[in-house]
């Protein structure tokens, strides 16, 4: 077996998947819904040693397409590294040398975690539109069970991007004791009208899939077509019209002349279609339709009667992170959560760094929000403890 020559002293190297499990009767975990569920387990990894103080953790929560896999390898050949690899590892944003790192798949998710894809110990089949509606909150809840198995009751901090940045603002607003720093990148306090919209139209692409079959269809056809739209369409609010321009413009895929049909022609539906197949091979259906209706649900203001109120009782510190050309959460959206921080009195840096890249451009190589985060976090770094 040829050695992955992308597995470096900056990887955490080969990791393996881990997973726990909850709320096995008698006992159950409620949801916000009301509906209550048993048992419940979260995959997870973990990158890093955890000190003998346990108070070096940091929570990395994902984003919608995201999962427990942040960083590493799984295998020797694994020709992908986790979604975060860029900023987690040995002398990285979020040092393993320094940081004990988590990341767990989110509940209602589809690599590990209970969803609707699991099977419903009850009926013997998956739980499909059986399953509970979910929250933030309800993801974050699971979370802390997870964190507390670990035996941690401190975070250092809690990070991620756009939902992961609704969780570790939620995270900060729950467990106020539990968490010392807050890194928010790309994310809001309430998504727009416009994003609810989007998210719509890619629930209705499912919906009307021939395969969709109510959310029933494990055992047959999945609806591969509905899920790929949805995905070509989330995938066009990722990316800035600059960005489009530069990478796709008006190219052809083949020829400088039109064959006049109805062909993938331009190199922006080849990327798009692209996009969508792989998405279907890795993501489940009523995975996204929850997960994106959890995002919908999403309203600080609205919980907490404002949004100043919101933050009232928080009592970390706060890394806030826009980018300039993300119009799916744009920054005005982002400063809505500063001013709130800020007149309540809270310690929060901001920063709307310049940026061609979307609202993805926290997930891709991006040296100011590095250099941001690696200096957050030291400045809020512990004190030096021997690790186990």
């Amino acid at each position: 077996m040829k050695k992955n020559s992308k597995i470096d002293e900056h990887s955490v190297g080969i990791v393996t998947p881990q997973y726990f499990t909850f709320a096995e009767e008698p006992e159950s975990f409620e949801f916000l819904c009301g509906r209550k569920l048993s048992p419940i387990t979260l995959a997870y990894e973990t990158y890093g040693t955890l000190n003998r103080k346990r108070d070096n953790a940091v929570l990395i929560c994902h984003a919608l397409s995201g999962n427990a896999h942040a960083a590493g390898y799984h295998h020797e050949d694994d020709p992908y590294p986790g979604w975060w690899d860029a900023y987690i590892g040995p002398g990285k944003a979020f040092d393993t040398d320094k940081h004990y790192i988590i990341c767990s798949n989110v509940i209602g998710g589809c690599d590990g975690s209970t969803g609707p894809s699991t099977i419903n110990p009850a009926t013997g089949r998956p739980y499909g539109l059986s399953f509970p509606m979910i929250t933030v909150r309800d993801i974050v809840q699971a979370q802390r069970h997870l964190i507390r198995h670990l035996g941690i009751n401190s975070l250092q901090a809690v990070a991620g991007g756009s939902l992961g940045g609704m969780q570790a603002l939620k995270w900060a607003i729950l467990y106020p004791g539990m968490v010392r720093c807050v890194i928010a990148i790309a994310t809001s306090a309430s998504v727009s009208a416009q994003a609810i919209a989007f998210n719509e139209v890619g629930r209705q692409a499912i919906f009307k899939d021939p395969s969709w079959n109510n959310g029933d269809y494990y055992d047959r056809h999945s609806p591969d077509s509905g899920l790929s739209l949805a995905r070509m369409i989330g995938h066009i609010t990722y990316m800035s019209e600059k960005l489009m321009h530069e990478k796709f413009g008006r190219r052809l895929q083949d020829s400088a002349v039109s064959h006049f049909d109805f062909d993938q022609e331009f190199l922006v539906e080849t990327y798009l279609h692209h996009q969508g197949f792989k998405f279907v091979n890795r993501f489940d259906a009523n995975s996204y339709i929850y997960i994106t209706k959890a995002i919908d649900y999403f309203d600080l203001g609205k919980d907490y009667e404002g949004m100043i109120s919101a933050f009232e009782h928080v009592s970390a510190d706060f890394l806030v992170v826009s980018f300039t050309s993300d119009w799916l959460y744009p920054s005005t959206q982002v400063k809505e959560i500063v001013k709130a921080l800020r007149v309540n009195g809270k310690n929060v840096v901001y920063t709307d760094i310049d940026t061609d890249k979307g609202h993805d451009a926290f997930l891709v190589k991006n040296r100011p929000l590095e250099r941001n985060i690696a200096n957050f976090l030291k400045s809020h770094s512990i004190k030096d403890d021997e690790l186990d």
